[in-house]
């Protein structure tokens, strides 16, 4: 059986870590080689295409951190889970839900949704 719990903190983890080199590490843990993501504002490809939109997301907003809300279910190969991202002890700036594909106990793809995003 797969740990949706695991599979969940990888993912936030790959998102959280500065550093690109363990960040490949946990890229290679979290998401299969040619995962694909999306959501209503970006897109990548790859591990190349997810670390990108990692630096990125680390760029505008810088400080903040993702943070599992609630906890993860899922059924057959598919996961769903909400996080959180903000400063660390303040109300988090933005929330959303993903949605993803399971192969080998690693994501293969993520659709994401927010919740929660600041006024424009």
């Amino acid at each position: 059986m797969t740990d949706l719990n695991t599979i969940a903190r990888n993912y936030i983890a790959a998102w959280n870590e500065a550093d690109a080199t363990r960040r490949k590490a946990m890229l290679d843990m979290a998401f299969t080689k040619d995962v694909s993501y999306r959501d209503p504002v970006m897109q990548g490809e790859g591990h190349d295409g997810i670390a990108a939109l990692i630096d990125g997301v680390q760029q505008r907003f810088a400080g903040f951190r993702f943070s599992l809300k609630g906890e993860p279910d899922g059924f057959a190969d598919r996961i769903r889970f909400s996080w959180n991202l903000g400063s660390e002890g303040t109300e988090s700036v933005i929330e959303g839900t993903d949605i993803g594909v399971i192969q080998d106990g690693r994501l293969k793809s993520i659709t994401g949704f927010l919740d929660k995003v600041p006024a424009q």
